[in-house]
């Protein structure tokens, strides 16, 4: 697909579909603070939230890969919607039983529909036009996806932590069975929405497979390949070390978006604030967006984006670990704007050059994404071990951008392993 091929639609459709992904990964940041009262979790626990959803990126990259081989573009995003929708409606018996382990058991389910969207979705949108302006089409593509971020915990958290303010409260203050009945009427809370978005996403699928989204993409055209058959993804070391850049941003990008909240509790920051924390960071991670579009490729290429990115998360990392508070917590919420343009350069670092390689490619760097599942756990267990503490766990993020900013320098340069 050129630039002048499909026009301006499946732009719009990928948008649409890219506003869905941020609404539903995004909802986690709300997630987290809501299941940890209601099943009664520590904060490591908690931040299982993110386990759950993102190991499924890394457990069924690959076999959705192959779905996606089977069924074609078009009919594998609406495969990933209905999963998604199926994942959803799991939230119902959850709720109904308070059973944390079913939560994240849909968690899972809707990452697994995710997988399969996202596979299909990156290339298509890197392909739209020239592979050097990429970054620009993603950061468009982001823009959407933040919009609905920094809409989707403020939605949810209005319904199921809308007296935030009182909740903890009241219910330390309870025992027995008058506990157990206010934990399981809290649970109960979270059945509409996830029944309301289940509904959403069954017309969203219907309506992406009746529209006029191509499904006949090239391969070779997508990534203008060049040079022999190598015989294997893993022979192409700027996709290789893409997927552990991309590894190292999720894991990043959770900490700041999803764990913002438990940080700022942490600092004495009460939960009527914090709810809407992972907010603060998709708005910041909008202004990135914003200068990605503005100024790659005219006045930046997207390594040097991804270079200058890396440097900005260390110097905000280190003053997040070095203030207290609000001021810590700003610092964390303005990694987002570090963060913006990981993706979007990364992705098209990792996949030049690699011509019928391209979707299994693509799944090794959905696979990266795990790096939400790995770190983010971690996080919050140096969080509530007393001898590291929160600030102290924020060390976490400095090998995550010292690698990322080699990548943009070095690493995906690199065309062979000798």
């Amino acid at each position: 697909m050129s630039s002048n091929r499909g026009g301006i639609m499946p732009i719009i459709i990928l948008g649409i579909l890219f506003f869905i992904f941020g609404f539903v990964t995004w909802l986690n940041g709300s997630l987290i603070p809501y299941l940890k009262i209601a099943c009664e979790l520590t904060a490591a626990q908690a931040l299982l939230v993110t386990s759950a959803f993102y190991i499924s990126y890394f457990v069924m990259a690959l076999p959705m890969a192959r779905v996606l081989k089977a069924t074609g573009f078009k009919n594998g995003m609406m495969v990933g919607l209905l999963v998604m929708a199926a994942g959803a409606l799991l939230f119902i018996p959850a709720a109904m039983s308070r059973t944390y382990a079913v939560f994240l058991l849909g968690l899972f389910v809707i990452g697994t529909g995710l997988t399969l969207l996202q596979t299909a979705s990156n290339p298509y949108i890197t392909i739209v036009g020239p592979i050097e302006s990429a970054a620009q089409r993603i950061s468009i593509m982001g823009i959407c996806n933040k919009l609905a971020g920094m809409a989707a915990p403020i939605i949810l958290g209005a319904v199921i932590l809308h007296d935030a303010g009182t909740l903890e409260d009241s219910l330390a203050a309870m025992t027995g069975p008058e506990r157990t009945e206010a934990l399981d009427d809290l649970a109960l809370r979270v059945i509409n929405p996830y029944a309301i978005m289940a509904g959403a996403l069954v017309i969203l699928a219907l309506f992406v497979r009746f529209s006029p989204l191509p499904d006949n993409v090239s391969e070779d055209e997508a990534t203008h390949a060049s040079g022999a058959d190598r015989g294997s993804v893993m022979a192409y070391p700027q996709l290789v070390l893409g997927a552990v850049a991309l590894f190292f941003y999720v894991g990043a990008e959770v900490i700041a978006g999803d764990a913002i909240g438990l940080y700022g509790q942490s600092q004495g920051i009460p939960l009527s604030e914090t709810k809407n924390f992972t907010s603060w960071t998709l708005g910041a991670m909008l202004v990135g967006y914003v200068i990605g579009i503005l100024t790659i490729p005219k006045y930046i290429t997207q390594a040097r984006a991804l270079m200058v990115s890396s440097v900005a998360g260390i110097a905000l990392a280190c003053a997040a670990m070095l203030t207290s508070g609000y001021t810590s917590v700003l610092c964390i919420a303005l990694l987002g704007l570090a963060n913006a343009l990981m993706w979007p350069a990364i992705w098209p670092l990792a996949i030049e050059g690699l011509g019928k390689y391209t979707k299994t490619g693509s799944a090794l760097l959905i696979m990266g994404i795990v790096g939400g599942a790995v770190l983010t756990p971690m996080f919050g267990a140096l969080s509530d071990s007393p001898a590291v503490g929160s600030r102290m766990a924020l060390l976490i993020f400095m090998p995550c951008y010292l690698f990322i900013g080699w990548y943009a320098v070095k690493g995906h340069k690199l065309r062979s392993w000798s």
